[in-house]
């Protein structure tokens, strides 16, 4: 088994729990409506996505969802190289801030509810050379 180029970082699993037990305001807000399934899809909060955690992932869309506080401004490099190991991996990612979710909660809904209804099939997902060809003996409508 090869390693990939973000190796897993030791104690990744006991960081996951941790944060879910010492969640911020914001995200126990917007994890009340996640995890009642009222925008149509399944969340995890906290989910280990390689060497990363992400603070909601949605598995069937490929969708995650960030909520940053304040201490993000002071990691923008690594930020952008976690977003960019998740597009790799076929994620996108949404970035909400806690302002966000603290005061227009109705909006964030709407914006996650959108990314999720247009969520390109896994046959036409983008990558850097375009969509994906299609199995053999399918053709395009």
């Amino acid at each position: 088994m090869s390693k990939s180029r973000f190796e897993l970082r030791d104690g990744t699993v006991d960081r996951a729990r941790r944060l879910r037990r010492e969640a911020t305001p914001a995200e126990k807000k917007l994890w009340s409506v996640l995890r009642a399934g009222n925008l149509g899809a399944k969340f995890r909060r906290q989910q280990r996505l390689g060497p990363f955690i992400a603070d909601f992932a949605c598995q069937s869309a490929r969708l995650v969802i960030e909520v940053d506080g304040d201490s993000h401004a002071a990691q923008i490099d690594y930020d952008a190289r976690r977003t960019q190991f998740l597009a790799e991996e076929g994620y996108r990612v949404l970035r909400f801030t806690n302002h966000d979710v603290m005061d227009n909660l109705e909006g964030v809904c709407r914006a996650i509810a959108l990314a999720l209804a247009h969520n390109p099939s896994p046959s036409h997902r983008a990558s850097p050379d375009g969509p994906l060809p299609l199995p053999q003996g399918e053709r395009e409508p």
